[in-house]
């Protein structure tokens, strides 16, 4: 099983062929092409590429599916005795891709 591990959004992600996965939003229509060229670690199921930081030559190639938000995430701050409470909320954008494929 061939799988990569790399980096978008300031987040870490392995993948493989066919996965697909939520990253933070990126600035690409809906059907469009792109690729990663921040590859920490390649594997094909019997060798292993290890980057320093990055691993040389490998790409990720993944098609954008749908620009979306999350689900709403409140935070909710209370202070006893006080009548103090404060409730906010955010929702992330993200980008919905499909890997469709990994070179080294």
């Amino acid at each position: 099983m061939s799988y990569a591990i790399f980096t978008t959004g300031g987040k870490q992600y392995k993948v493989s062929q066919g996965d697909r996965i939520d990253v933070e939003k990126l600035d690409l229509p809906v059907g469009g092409q792109t690729s990663f060229s921040n590859v920490l670690l390649v594997s094909d199921g019997s060798a292993l590429k290890i980057g320093d930081p990055y691993v040389e030559g490998a790409t990720i190639t993944a098609e954008v599916l749908d620009q979306f938000r999350d689900k709403k995430v409140l935070s909710f701050k209370f202070r006893r005795r006080t009548g103090f409470h404060k409730t906010r909320g955010h929702r992330r954008h993200l980008t919905k891709l499909s890997i469709t494929g990994i070179s080294a």
